[in-house]
């Protein structure tokens, strides 16, 4: 058994109440986490494709990878997949990811991840303690809140455990941990697609709706704590390759430039540990200090002296700031967090965010649903008296009482027009038959599979190309977009664009030899260009390895550039294999688990392709295609032969290029550029004969 792994893998039927394990060593070659559940998921049910994401034949999949329980920095996602009902407008096979400590707790009670299948006959909860797994009957524990749901099921697996005081969990094993406990929350259990799973306070496995998929299998959590360790091949290589990661980050005792780099901007990117996602910006602030993730040095959480919003992250910390006005959910055409407006005050941003998280909503799809629910107000169409009745008080869209009557009727399904609510943004406007209405005007900026624009797809293109060519929205903040924009933004660039392009492109192994790879301009080598398409499969390619194989944070990962270094060079790409290596004991390189990473982008493409999927569904919206872009974040562009910064304004995709673009992409991955589909070379080449076999059965094979 190679390092990293405890060598099982969790299966756990609810139908029929067996508890087994699958062999983690059949499944090595996918690295970890997305490519493991990737490949377990297509074994098991991929030639009973395709059936919708309530069916009991779907899976819920949490894998961890190598990394989950080590040092490793900012690797300790759990990767959530199975097909997600909250996607548009097939329940596409998905994930989604949260953080916390549960991969830890996994990993320690001895298991590299847990599949579920089937659906129980009343509410359960399951129960990992070390080898010891049970299915526990869930009466007093259906219909809590996430919150409350998360401190019974730890009084229940520990039941004498005292803070700061060693508990006993069987053969003399003891352990002053809590259990790590991800649930559903009310919304999910009344199959809201808009549900999320929560962990902790705030750790939100936001998209997909897979906090439904446990409410459609009558599992309401699943608790994990473990008395072992992590195997590591070479413990010190891997000390080694901590020590040599200090460099890139930020040095709180000797900081770099820190006149620079505190500023607004600069704090969300620089690695200081800052909770900077946490809505605590108004006055009078609330005494905080930084937390983080099980592994992580980031710390880009807080815990509060008030208590409230403890340990949320990114917009789970400021949805009631930003979701009832409807910014990014309604023509927002996405943004930044500077731009957002005041719509509550601190203390009550951070309570109605909490109540949000005790509903168990998942706030990136519940900030375009309730956006939607404004817009439809406005128009008419939904309130008093109306086709559809609405008592929201929506005169009262800036306190607390409106929050809780929103949540509320999102997750208990209220009335007519909560049932219908509770589908999410994208089928509401369906079943009002306002979507083509809607979606194509940018009223609604539903830009790719039910998840709303994040950044302009017409300028920040990798990122909608790259959801769009995927099944959701991408969330790789540390590609281009951040790191780039906010420096743009702050008015005071580290780096020129020529510069900061220049490290981008030798950081993007094994495409490092073409300079033009973030070259967000219009000319030759831009936007459309056989330079974009290696961008967009770098960025594929990533996503499926190293963050969703390697359990890492998209607001920690890739670093293609730092302002902690002298020359601004970020740890990637040699920092991964680095780690990776000295952890599993493999001796591969960057660019061999790039490969990997196109492989398991090639599995689940294909296994969207056995649900449907064709070249003619990835089209964006009309808006996209026809409304001039009010300009994204400053990027760089290289016009009239020089690199500068620009926003891009007054810029929409041409339709025509856009579809040779596809081509391109397609034909660069190996893929038919007639219908989208995995060639059977292809799939054979990376020694998947057995899915290349099933595509060609149901005669999509390209």
């Amino acid at each position: 058994m190679k390092g990293g792994y405890t060598g099982k893998i969790l299966r756990v039927n609810l139908t029929d109440k067996s508890i087994s394990s699958i062999p983690t060593e059949k499944y090595e070659e996918f690295g970890g986490g997305h490519g493991i559940g990737s490949a377990v998921f297509f074994d098991l049910v991929g030639d009973q494709l395709p059936f919708d994401a309530f069916d009991p034949r779907n899976l819920i999949i949490m894998m961890n990878s190598p990394f989950s329980g080590t040092f490793m920095p900012g690797s300790g996602r759990c990767e959530v997949q199975g097909l997600a009902p909250g996607l548009y407008p097939i329940e596409w096979f998905g994930h989604s990811n949260f953080g916390g400590r549960f991969t830890a707790q996994l990993k320690f009670a001895g298991w590299d991840g847990i599949v579920v299948e089937g659906k129980a006959d009343k509410p359960v909860w399951i129960n990992i303690i070390d080898d010891k797994v049970t299915i526990e009957d869930a009466n007093g524990v259906w219909g809590m809140d996430t919150w409350d749901t998360q401190q019974e099921v730890a009084r229940r697996v520990v039941p004498e455990l005292k803070h700061g005081e060693w508990a006993d969990l069987s053969n003399s094993c003891y352990t002053t941990q809590v259990p790590a406990v991800v649930c559903c929350g009310p919304a999910g259990e009344n199959l809201s697609r808009i549900a999320c799973l929560l962990h902790g306070a705030g750790s939100q496995a936001a998209l997909g709706g897979y906090g439904a998929l446990f409410g459609s299998k009558n599992l309401k959590a699943i608790s994990a704590i473990g008395s072992g360790s992590v195997p590591i091949a070479d413990p010190k290589a891997f000390m080694d390759a901590r020590l040599w990661f200090r460099q890139f980050q930020w040095d709180v005792d000797n900081p770099r430039e820190p006149e620079k780099f505190a500023q607004r901007g600069y704090s969300l990117i620089n690695g200081a540990p800052s909770g900077g996602n946490v809505s605590n910006g108004s006055l009078p602030l609330v005494p905080a200090r930084a937390a983080a993730c099980a592994s992580c040095p980031r710390g880009c959480r807080m815990r509060l002296a008030s208590g409230d919003s403890n340990e949320s992250v990114c917009a789970g910390s400021m949805f009631a700031r930003i979701g009832s006005s409807g910014f990014m959910g309604m023509g927002g055409g996405g943004g930044d967090a500077s731009k957002m407006p005041a719509i509550l005050n601190g203390k009550l941003t951070r309570q109605a965010n909490d109540l949000m998280h005790k509903f168990g909503l998942g706030h990136w799809q519940l900030m375009a649903t309730s956006g939607y629910i404004s817009y439809l107000h406005r128009q008419g169409i939904i309130g008093k008296g109306k086709e559809y009745e609405c008592d929201l008080p929506f005169d009262q869209s800036s306190t607390f009482a409106y929050h809780e009557a929103l949540y509320r009727l999102l997750s208990a399904r209220e009335g007519k027009f909560g049932d219908l609510a509770a589908e999410a943004a994208a089928r509401m406007a369906e079943k009002l038959g306002r979507y083509d209405e809607d979606v194509n005007s940018g009223a609604l900026r539903l830009s790719y599979w039910g998840t709303q624009e994040h950044y302009s797809s017409q300028v920040e293109v990798e990122w909608g190309f790259g959801s769009l060519l995927g099944e959701r929205d991408l969330m790789l903040h540390m590609m281009a977009n951040y790191p780039l924009h906010w420096m743009a933004m702050s008015g005071n660039p580290y780096l020129t664009a020529e510069e900061a392009s220049k490290l981008y492109a030798e950081a993007m192994v094994p495409y490092q030899d073409d300079r033009y790879l973030v070259d967000y301009g219009e000319g030759p080598t831009g936007v459309y260009s056989d330079s974009k398409v290696k961008q967009v499969a770098w960025v594929k390619h990533y996503e499926k390895f190293w963050i969703g194989a390697g359990g890492f944070c998209g607001w920690r990962w890739p670093m293609c550039i730092t302002n902690n270094t002298a020359d601004r060079r970020g740890a990637t790409p040699q920092a991964e294999p680095k780690f990776w290596n000295a952890v599993t004991g493999d001796n591969k390189t960057f660019g061999d688990y790039m490969e990997l990473g196109h492989k398991i982008y090639t599995l689940d493409r294909s296994i969207w392709v056995l649900q449907g999927r064709h070249r003619d569904m990835e089209v964006f919206p009309d808006y996209v295609y026809d409304n001039p872009s009010r300009g994204g974040s400053e990027m760089p562009m290289f016009i009239d032969g020089k690199w500068v910064y620009d926003a891009g304004q007054g810029r929409a995709l041409d339709r025509e290029k856009t579809e040779e673009f596809k081509s391109k992409f397609y034909a660069f991955e190996g893929y038919n550029p007639e219908n989208g589909y995995p060639k059977r070379d292809t799939l054979e080449k990376m020694n998947l004969k057995k899915v290349a076999d099933q595509l060609e059965k149901q005669g999509k094979l390209g």
